[in-house]
């Protein structure tokens, strides 16, 4: 479809965004079609919002703070009942396919030195998993235990959603049906400068970004996935981030509690390490669940300790939560927004005159967890941190490949240990170099349930299978 070329720049000026064709003449033929293309899906409204928003004055005063109500991982009489009850009730609700998982999996794996979607990083100690071919494992374990077929929402972006539906193809769903995946793509926004005028990446390109893990609600809406989602008589998403490897996404403990307390959204939570980990802590703020970044959280606070010497603010946000669906329709069906956060950083920015150079820009973003405020009951739950948190963020130090594969071969070692199976010595790493393929399990009670086992020997270690 032609873009009108005049009709256009009086657009922009009235906009105030008329910078973006100064240029437009000197660009070739076809150059100036695509970057027509290009401009002609600019949203100007939404660009006015974030230009409100870059303008609005930063909020003063102080709001009261006080740590969350947990359902804590150290548990007695009546609270070891109450889980009791809860996991009968979380496995009622996966039985009926009440409950999908949601991913978020908008990122590149460059952090890594690895050009693809991040879900394709190959992650498994011995067999080479992908991210991705893990969970769906664990989907289909989950099914299999409980008589249901998973549904799985994945969110991509512009990014990647074409390598990331491409790899699935080319390994048949990872033995899921190609109907019990749903993919779906995050919008991206313009980046401002700090005057408000709209960035350009390219002669003919704009540079946008993500809108942060708290686009899902809106792309979930947008894409049709909540349509999809009733019309297949799922009540609750199981929402998690592709780089955590650990997580158990159909938990029946988790969502019989969130359940019970008639929770709309729901988080776990683990111990933060030290007072210095960088974590987000989930918090009250006038009586309201939040989470707050490690960078907001004033020190005093952040170092604070109780009377037996433990973290007064210690419950790490990692990013596993429990979503009702009909409360994603309601933040997404009216005016009921997330709040934005700006993040100021250097950028690559397209110049007329000088080409590409590097200056301050701000960026766009909304967060999942900022919807904990608009559920009336949040359930906060405990977990342990070997059993559920290593995240794959960095390609060395804390929370890198290294890392997470340590962290996998320590818990499957356990695990083969209390099954009963033969694990390998300690290897040069200081831990023996075990995996448990996903399909057999997530709890040592599955594992004891398949009875003795040969495992796959490898040049490296021990792979069950």
């Amino acid at each position: 479809m032609a873009v009108d070329f005049h009709s256009l720049r009086a657009t922009l000026e009235r906009a105030g965004q008329g910078h973006l064709l100064t240029d437009f003449e000197l660009l070739r033929a076809p150059e100036q079609a695509e970057y027509l293309r290009e401009l002609a899906t600019l949203d100007l409204a939404r660009v006015r919002e974030l230009q409100s928003v870059l303008r609005a004055p930063r909020a003063s005063g102080h709001a009261r703070i006080a740590p969350p109500h947990l359902f804590p991982l150290e548990r007695r009489g009546s609270l070891e009942a109450q889980a009791f009850a809860a996991r009968a009730r979380g496995t009622d609700a996966l039985t009926r396919g009440a409950v999908a998982a949601l991913t978020v999996a908008g990122g590149q794996a460059s952090r890594l030195g690895y050009e693809a979607p991040k879900g394709v990083y190959p992650i498994g100690p011995l067999s080479g998993y992908s991210l991705f071919e893990i969970f769906a494992r664990k989907l289909r374990s989950a099914g299999a235990r409980a008589g249901f077929r998973p549904l799985w929402y994945v969110m991509t972006s512009p990014v990647n959603d074409a390598a990331t539906r491409q790899f699935f193809a080319e390994r048949d769903n990872f033995g899921l049906r190609p109907e019990q995946v749903f993919f779906f793509q995050q919008s991206m926004l313009p980046a401002l400068s700090p005057e408000g005028l709209v960035i350009r990446a390219s002669p003919t390109t704009l540079f946008r970004a993500p809108t942060g893990h708290g686009g899902v609600l809106e792309a979930l809406s947008r894409s049709g996935a909540l349509d999809h989602a009733r019309e297949h008589g799922v009540a609750q998403f199981a929402y998690f981030q592709i780089d955590n490897p650990l997580v158990p996404p159909f938990d029946p403990l988790f969502f019989g509690l969130h359940l019970e307390q008639g929770a709309r959204m729901s988080s776990k939570v683990v111990k933060k390490r030290d007072a210095s980990e960088k974590v987000g802590v989930l918090c009250y703020l006038d009586e309201r669940l939040a989470c707050i970044e490690y960078s907001d959280l004033p020190a005093p606070l952040r170092e604070s300790v109780d009377e037996h010497g433990q973290l007064v603010y210690s419950a790490g946000n990692i990013a596993i939560h429990a979503i009702e669906r009909t409360f994603v329709e309601e933040l997404t069906g009216g005016s009921l927004v997330l709040p934005w956060h700006l993040a100021r950083k250097r950028m690559p920015v397209y110049d007329p005159q000088l080409g590409l150079v590097e200056r301050e820009g701000v960026k766009f973003e909304t967060f999942v967890f900022d919807a904990l405020g608009f559920s009336a009951r949040s359930l906060v739950l405990e977990v342990e941190r070997a059993r559920e948190f290593s995240p794959v963020k960095n390609a060395s130090g804390v929370d890198s490949p290294a890392t997470t594969r340590a962290d996998i071969c320590r818990l499957h070692a356990h695990f083969a240990a209390r099954a009963g199976w033969e694990i390998p010595p300690h290897g040069p790493e200081g831990y023996p170099l075990v995996e448990i393929d996903p399909l057999l399990g997530e709890e040592p009670e599955h594992f004891e349930a398949h009875g003795p086992r040969v495992p796959r020997r490898t040049d490296r270690g021990v792979f069950y299978e």
